[in-house]
C-alpha cells in the first residue's frame, strides 16, 4: 500500500554548487551526503539531489508546503531562483507558484489552508 510521498529527487549538473543553494533555500543542511546523492530532510520528506540526469521542466512537478507563498517567493528567487509561474489563487484560498532553481528544476510552492485542516481531522 502507498504511504505517501517521501523523496522527491532533482538531477544536477554540479552538485556542490546545488548542495550550497539548497542548504540555504531550505535553512538546513543536508542529513545525507555523498558524492552520488545529497539528501535533505524537509518536514517529514526527503529532497534529493543527484548528479546525473537532465535537469528540466517537463513532466511532474512537486509542490512544497509553505505557510506565507509571497515571503519565500521573494525569498527564493532572492537566493537565485527565477519565476516559472507567477503566484496565481486555484481557488478556495489555495495559492501556488512555480520558480525554476539555478540548476533548471521546477520547484513547486503551495500554501493550502484546507491541505491542512484536513490533516488535523
Amino acid at each position: 500500500m502507498i504511504k505517501g510521498l517521501r523523496t522527491v529527487k532533482y538531477p544536477v549538473a554540479d552538485l556542490g554548487r546545488a548542495k550550497a543553494w539548497f542548504t540555504e533555500v531550505l535553512g538546513s543542511a543536508p542529513y545525507f551526503d555523498q558524492p552520488f546523492y545529497v539528501g535533505y530532510a524537509v518536514g517529514g520528506f526527503e529532497l534529493g539531489l543527484v548528479p546525473d540526469g537532465m535537469p528540466g521542466t517537463a513532466g511532474s512537478v512537486v509542490y512544497w508546503g509553505v505557510d506565507d507563498i509571497e515571503a519565500e517567493v521573494a525569498r527564493i528567487i532572492a537566493l537565485g531562483a527565477t519565476e516559472h509561474e507567477a503566484i496565481q489563487d486555484v481557488g478556495e484560498g489555495i495559492r501556488v507558484a512555480e520558480l525554476k532553481d539555478p540548476f533548471g528544476n521546477v520547484l513547486g510552492l503551495i500554501y493550502n489552508p484546507l491541505f491542512d485542516a484536513a490533516a488535523v481531522r
